[in-house]
């Protein structure tokens, strides 16, 4: 979608922005409300068939959550979005949407455990079939594919390691195929990378995270063609349901006036905490793109701005010890999501990658001792100081 601003920093508020005609209300109005009155019977008829612009129904569209899709379609240099009421809802109406009783889905093998549940799980009953691939091994991906592949679905940096994805050869793969490629870039947000410059269909969004950035709403957003919109929004959304409440679409817009700022500091303070990290003693190996042994550091610059604000690690030492270290953060909320400005820490295995089986952690590459934390907008001084401080607690208590 093309902009009149050149820049994204200036789209996070003022992209899809509709000029308050009644009051020139600066702020965004809040429409909440769940239906609309139409002038006369033929104007409902109208819109009903599709013959004339207007609101019906908050469930098919509402002025607020409308200015929530373009501000995000901009922002991801797409045509058009839809708002979902949940990151997960967000996965399943942009999959659902085109997949049927007898087609392959290609998934990376590490993915969000709600998300490899929802492949793993449900579609099994709807007779989707799904393979799960190690998508940094290309010949793997080409190795995947069937007559009857439908679709591919990523994230990255993936959840919760961290391992970043080439989306030029993705893209690329699933031009050549006729796949639907499917992106969740909750992890980086269009600021630090836009998958449809690299030929991605779909791109998708747990709003929740980065783009609200305040940890009061849980929120998707789906961004592709105008085309592929209209029939998530005509089918999936429609008929299923998962559509977002106006006052979180209105929580949303009022957050992503300073995504931009947040992001800065949330790659920052990262940054600093994994080189924290990496020359502790107590800590095995870190996983963050930004420092330069990781595998993902090469596509800085290119197909990423920066590293973006979360990172894991591994201890020294058994689980009973991660658990222990993670019960002295004074500072990091114990808690699972991420993108908020409070730093949270977690424990993937058990807590966000549960849906995974002991064996199936494993081959994604999630290790019972892994840890993973969300950088927020503390001083990044007081961030490291408090990782320091349950440190030594748990050195000393390995004595």
């Amino acid at each position: 979608m093309s902009s009149k601003f050149a820049h994204l920093e200036t789209q996070c508020i003022h992209a899809g922005k509709v000029k308050d005609a009644q009051y020139g209300a600066l702020a965004t109005p809040l429409y909440q409300t769940s239906t609309f009155v139409f002038d006369n019977a033929e104007q409902g008829a109208a819109r009903f068939a599709g013959e004339a612009e207007g609101f019906i129904y908050t469930r098919l569209g509402n002025p607020t959550t409308r200015e929530l899709e373009l501000k995000v379609a901009a922002l991801e240099g797409m045509a058009d979005a839809a708002a979902t009421a949940t990151g997960m809802g967000a996965v399943a109406a942009s999959t659902m949407a085109f997949l049927q009783q007898g087609d392959h889905l290609i998934a990376s093998k590490a993915i969000y455990g709600c998300s490899f549940a929802l492949f793993n799980h449900q579609f099994a009953r709807y007779g989707i079939e799904v393979s799960f691939v190690d998508m940094t091994d290309h010949q793997a991906i080409e190795q995947a594919l069937r007559p009857n592949t439908k679709m591919l679905f990523a994230e990255t940096p993936i959840n919760p390691n961290l391992v970043v994805l080439d989306l030029a050869f993705i893209g690329a793969f699933c031009r050549k195929h006729q796949l639907i490629s499917i992106i969740d870039n909750t992890f980086l947000t269009p600021l630090l990378q836009r998958p449809a410059d690299f030929g991605i269909d779909i791109v998708i969004h747990s709003a929740t995270k980065y783009l609200n950035g305040h940890g009061d709403v849980v929120a998707g957003i789906i961004v592709s063609d105008a085309e592929r919109i209209t029939t998530i929004k005509l089918t999936t959304l429609k008929d299923m349901g998962a559509t977002i409440s106006p006052h979180d679409a209105w929580l949303i817009i009022r957050g992503l006036k300073t995504l931009s700022v947040r992001m800065e500091r949330h790659c920052a303070n990262a940054q600093k905490v994994a080189e924290y990290l990496a020359t502790h003693a107590a800590v095995a190996k870190v996983y963050y793109p930004g420092l330069p042994d990781h595998p993902g550091y090469k596509f800085i610059g290119s197909q990423m701005k920066a590293a973006g604000g979360v990172l894991a690690f591994e201890l020294n030492g058994s689980l009973d010890d991660g658990r222990f270290f993670i019960n002295q953060c004074q500072l990091l909320s114990l808690a699972v999501s991420l993108g908020d400005a409070e730093s949270l820490i977690q424990h993937p295995a058990s807590m966000t990658h549960s849906p995974y089986s002991a064996e199936e952690r494993r081959a994604a590459g999630i290790s019972d001792g892994l840890i993973r934390i969300s950088v927020g907008l503390e001083h990044v001084d007081d961030i490291i100081s408090d990782i320091e401080q349950a440190l030594v607690k748990m050195c000393e208590q390995q004595k």
